[in-house]
């Protein structure tokens, strides 16, 4: 899990981009970066540990660009560290790509990127992408709007399991493409402006009015204007969706830490899931599992799989298991 954040408009995008960050630190705190568009050419700046280490980054201060995209990493392909941290560039740096997701077969595109010539200079999974997106770029000998967008597309059709994507490109600089497939994403409308991120709160100070993408829709975005397109590119027409609740669900709201809020809001959490299934006679239904006595006799053992503090609830009801025994 890691949380992901983009800006496209007229304001300074590393402020944004940095507070966005810390708003979704929760989702990951391994590393972060961002890559912004600074006079038609791409800036990286990223580092080892918690976002607040980007303050003392040297240049970070003098970056002016306006569109922009960030990363807070949770590590899973590489140790956490300042190469394996994002946003990751293509070989020809032209291309820049922030990721929340895991690509399954990426060794295979590993493989096949050396082969054409690329150096892969991490030990993610993600810097296949942006060099993927640059052999494709280099294919297409067009020169209209949606040359990068078709990139983009080629480069997520080879990819094997999740990603929410950000990609800005130096030959773009007015642009920007978001895709997803099977990982959170959500596009924050403005006035002249569009915010991305993993999580609604992370922006809600910014806009109410969310665009939510399907798998493989892409959307192509400039300072005033969203283009969305189904995965054959075809052009679609979605709508915004007002958010009427606040950031304070994102924050600690006076706990310790995350884990601690998550524990104390478990009574709520569970009235809402199961409220709606209790009768008036106490009894809790749930029609659409369709389970008979029979299927449930037949069940011999349960598989929890969780992380964060669903897996310590898992381990509790593991423990409680072996103290029944």
């Amino acid at each position: 899990m890691c949380g992901i954040v983009g800006y496209i408009g007229n304001k300074k995008a590393s402020d944004i981009l940095i507070n966005g960050l810390i708003r979704l630190e929760y989702r990951g705190y391994d590393s972060a970066g961002i890559s912004t568009i600074e006079k038609n050419d791409l800036s990286v700046m990223k580092d080892k540990g918690r976002v607040k280490n980007l303050y003392n980054l040297d240049g970070i201060d003098n970056l002016s660009g306006t569109i922009g995209i960030a990363h807070t990493r949770w590590a899973t392909h590489g140790k956490p560290s300042k190469e394996n941290s994002h946003p990751h560039i293509d070989n020809s740096k032209t291309f820049s790509v922030v990721h929340n997701g895991i690509i399954e077969n990426y060794n295979e595109l590993r493989k096949f990127l050396i082969e054409k010539g690329y150096t892969l200079y991490s030990q993610t999974d993600t810097e296949v992408i942006p060099n993927l997106i640059h052999y494709y770029y280099k294919q297409d000998k067009s020169s209209d709007s949606l040359r990068f967008l078709r990139a983009v597309k080629k480069a997520c059709s080879d990819l094997k399991g999740s990603f929410a994507l950000e990609i800005i490109c130096k030959d773009y600089p007015d642009n920007m493409i978001v895709t997803r497939k099977d990982s959170p994403l959500v596009i924050g409308k403005g006035e002249g402006e569009n915010y991305i991120s993993s999580d609604i709160p992370a922006i809600l100070s910014f806009t109410r009015n969310f665009y939510l993408l399907n798998d493989f829709e892409f959307a192509f975005l400039s300072r005033n204007n969203i283009e969305f397109y189904d995965s054959n590119l075809k052009p679609i027409a979605k709508s915004t969706q007002s958010i009427e609740w606040n950031a304070t669900s994102s924050e600690k709201d006076g706990y310790e830490d995350f884990m601690l809020k998550e524990i104390y809001e478990q009574p709520t959490a569970i009235r809402e899931t199961i409220g709606s299934k209790l009768s008036e006679d106490g009894k809790c239904e749930f029609e659409e599992l369709n389970f008979t006595k029979k299927d449930l006799s037949c069940i011999n053992r349960i598989y929890i799989v969780a992380c964060g503090t669903a897996m310590h609830a898992g381990l509790v009801r593991k423990d409680c298991d072996r103290k029944t025994l």
